[in-house]
């Protein structure tokens, strides 16, 4: 099923588009919470804390596939958009041959340096038996997250939100299945909560590529659309660009779970549980703004420049709106929402991961508009610009947290407090260059 996001209301159009995706998106979440909820309660803090460390090492690196894929979905999403049926076919066999290579070295990178990569994390003696032990059965996910997401980046571009919705459901219910089985039943360990993960993310990768393949043909290529040198530049230029600005992000926030390391097991343990809640708290307005940047690209793509400007202000409005109720709620319930993860008695962890809720969660609309400007420069074929804000976010985020992390007198909330500043010193650079770069001032 494919949609025209160039026809019917603005903000219609764009909500109908976004909540499968949104919802896809909370779902995924699920894989993590799933294994931080069973091995917090059941497995303690130690490996609350090895668990948590390594999701931060596990986004950083999907991150990277992630990124390739949503630059690849915005060529498609710009073609479908101009009716040029086969660049989309060529862009589809290209992207899938490039992103794919990267994928199958990036595994053998990191089976490869893993030793390396923990001690740069500066884990500390008393979990890195358990990190390693977690680490090493997720990593093997790292080629079905790439088949996953390729192939959902694909039915988006084209309008449909929908079907990978339906994979990503079904994966998620596995993985708390499985989780309860392998760590519960079995008591496997923080490895166990690894395999249910990757078992999970295997049925939704291999799922929706067969899927893809057999109930839309009209996006397999065929013999002419191997023919890809005319659009393997364009393919790996809009790739690279969103990969890294993706990595970058993912790379700064591993740089800061570094820093958080540093300060002790309570501490990684109360970020673990807190990142885990924000995650999920934000991750709406985030997925809101990679179906504005598919709706961005589809108009763009057919010159639909009105339009364009009509979706950036009433995007803008509705990511405001609910940032702001979000702010609100994680304000309000963040002990609350610690002990989801948190045993009661932990008092400590607790409050630590509280101080970081309520700092970070009363900023969110700051992330909010950033989402939409990362999907407004990709949409227009400028993804470099949505690097640069994301270097800026995140170089201030991380000169901030290692400048005033170290003075006893601020401590962990240096780093705490870093985020949000970061947030809105990119907001007002992407706002102000929206005309001279983007080419759509938002007033004529």
């Amino acid at each position: 099923m494919k949609k025209d996001l160039t026809q019917g209301g603005i903000t219609k159009t764009m909500l109908i588009f976004a909540g499968p995706m949104i919802l896809g998106n909370l779902l995924q979440q699920c894989y993590n919470i799933a294994d931080t909820l069973i091995v917090g309660h059941f497995l303690g803090t130690d490996a609350l804390a090895a668990a948590g460390s390594a999701y931060s090492l596990m986004t950083f690196l999907t991150s990277v596939i992630i990124g390739l894929c949503m630059g690849s979905g915005a060529v498609f999403s710009v073609h479908f958009g101009r009716r040029e049926e086969m660049k989309v076919k060529k862009s589809v066999a290209a992207s899938f041959l490039f992103i794919g290579i990267v994928a199958v070295l990036m595994n053998i990178i990191v089976f490869w340096g893993l030793d390396g990569i923990l001690h740069i994390l500066r884990v500390p003696n008393d979990i890195y038996a358990l990190m390693r032990e977690y680490v090493w059965v997720i990593f093997w996910g790292i080629f079905f997250v790439f088949l996953y997401n390729y192939f959902a980046f694909l039915l988006r571009a084209v309008g449909n939100s929908v079907v990978p919705l339906y994979f990503l459901g079904a994966a998620a219910v596995l993985n708390i299945v499985l989780d309860v089985l392998f760590v519960v039943s079995f008591q496997w360990g923080v490895g166990g909560a690894a395999f249910a993960t990757v078992i999970s993310q295997a049925v939704s990768g291999v799922g929706i590529a067969v899927y893809t393949w057999f109930q839309a043909p009209e996006l397999r290529p065929d013999c002419e659309a191997l023919k890809i040198r005319e659009v393997m530049a364009e393919v790996i230029r809009n790739s690279f660009a969103a990969s890294i600005q993706q990595s970058v992000m993912n790379f700064g926030i591993l740089m800061i779970q570094g820093l958080v390391n540093s300060f002790g097991t309570a501490v990684m343990a109360a970020f673990a549980a807190a990142v885990k809640i924000d995650s999920f708290a934000y991750m709406p307005a985030q997925e809101f703004g990679n179906a504005f940047s598919l709706f961005i690209s589809q108009n763009h793509g057919a010159g639909e420049r009105e339009r364009v400007r009509e979706g950036v202000k009433k995007a803008a409005a509705v990511s405001a709106i609910f940032c702001l109720c979000i702010s609100v709620m994680i304000f309000v319930l963040a002990p609350w929402l610690m002990m989801i993860f948190i045993d009661p008695s932990e008092m400590e962890i607790i409050g630590i991961g509280a101080g970081y809720l309520r700092i970070e969660g009363a900023f969110y609309c700051g992330i909010g508009i950033l989402f939409l400007l990362y999907g407004f420069y990709r949409g227009v074929e400028r993804p470099e610009m949505s690097l640069v804000l994301t270097i800026l976010s995140l170089g201030t985020r991380v000169l901030l947290a290692y400048t005033l992390a170290p003075l006893p007198s601020i401590g962990v909330y240096g780093i705490w407090w870093a985020i949000p500043i970061g947030w809105f010193l990119a907001d007002l650079t992407g706002i102000a260059c929206m005309k001279k770069i983007g080419g759509y001032p938002l007033f004529k």
